[in-house]
């Protein structure tokens, strides 16, 4: 018995953190293995980038991507077969999704706001060839900060043996009157 009714699944689809330089091309990818089964997608977009509970084929961050699409459900077994050859995926999650609310569904979209992440990543690239000298000294005056943060915060070491002797003072006169009634203790 074949099932031609069209029913809603969430995808849930796993890359590898090194797709994130090429972000653009694992949500082709994902839309992609879609298109293949005629997939009609409701909503796309970058679901989190997190660490991983365990390695997965030596990766231990991962980025995820988020889908509802309406399928016919004799091309479900195609779907998840495409996932399984696919040697970019870790890992991907395919569940029915009937009872989620069309509104929930399309708060999930995200494709504009993977393509604004897309471009700045690009641009971070750009950027990031040029900035290689930059961030070695960055790295120098960072450094640098940290010594000096660690360094009292007065501007001459005679100010800073100033503010230590009136905290040395008061911690002698608070044993002052301790000594004293020992002494008269041992008196009586």
């Amino acid at each position: 018995m074949s099932e031609n009714t069209i029913h809603t699944y969430e995808g849930l689809f796993l890359f590898p953190q090194s797709a994130g330089s090429k972000l653009g091309e694992a949500a082709e990818h994902v839309q992609g293995l879609l298109g293949k089964v005629d997939a009609e997608i409701m909503s796309f977009g970058k679901w989190d980038e997190r660490r991983l509970a365990y390695e997965i084929k030596g990766n231990k961050r991962g980025i995820y991507f988020l889908s509802y699409f309406k399928l016919a459900g004799d091309q479900m077994a195609a779907l998840e077969r495409q996932c399984l050859l696919s040697e970019d995926l870790l890992r991907f999650m395919l569940t029915r999704a009937d009872q989620v609310d069309v509104e929930l569904i399309e708060t999930s979209e995200g494709r504009e706001a993977l393509q604004a992440e897309i471009a700045q990543r690009a641009q971070q690239a750009e950027e990031g060839t040029a900035e290689v000298g930059v961030r070695a000294t960055t790295k120098a005056q960072r450094e640098a900060g940290e010594a000096s943060e660690e360094a009292p915060a007065s501007d001459s070491p005679a100010k800073a043996h100033a503010a230590e002797a009136p905290a040395a003072e008061e911690a002698s006169t608070e044993e002052a009157p301790k000594e004293e009634a020992t002494e008269a203790s041992t008196e009586a």
